[in-house]
């Protein structure tokens, strides 16, 4: 099991570094980042709120490298599943909503690919 949980960790660590990069290539795109820059992009408005809303988002995965490690077997199993087929469902959302450009829909296949992995090797981890 502590093979399993290391790897899961760093399954962890892999998505956030994907999410970071792919946020950081956004702005390398100048329509995004010309929109990004009047505080509304494809009819989403770049709020406070909406700041803090998507900061606890992104704290998810990053808290996941932690309690990867420290959640007893069980508990760590259930979370990992529980999270994983959140975030899934949270990426699959940022897909259906506004237009995508090809950086951000790679980005997506991976994290959508790790977070399957990451439920399928907690799921796995108890057999």
């Amino acid at each position: 099991m502590k093979n399993t949980t290391n790897l899961i960790s760093k399954l962890w660590i892999f998505l956030t570094v994907n999410y970071i990069f792919c946020d950081v290539f956004s702005l390398y795109h100048s329509k995004f980042l010309n929109e990004l820059l009047k505080g509304n992009v494809d009819g989403i408005e770049f709020t406070e709120p909406f700041l803090l809303y998507f900061a606890i988002i992104m704290e998810i995965p990053m808290l996941m490298i932690v309690l990867s490690m420290v959640l007893k077997t069980k508990i760590n199993r259930m979370v990992n599943i529980i999270v994983g087929v959140l975030m899934i469902v949270i990426q699959i959302g940022s897909l259906v909503t506004g237009t995508n450009t090809l950086h951000y829909l790679f980005f997506s296949a991976i994290e959508i690919s790790t977070l399957l992995l990451i439920i399928y090797m907690a799921y796995i981890s108890q057999k």
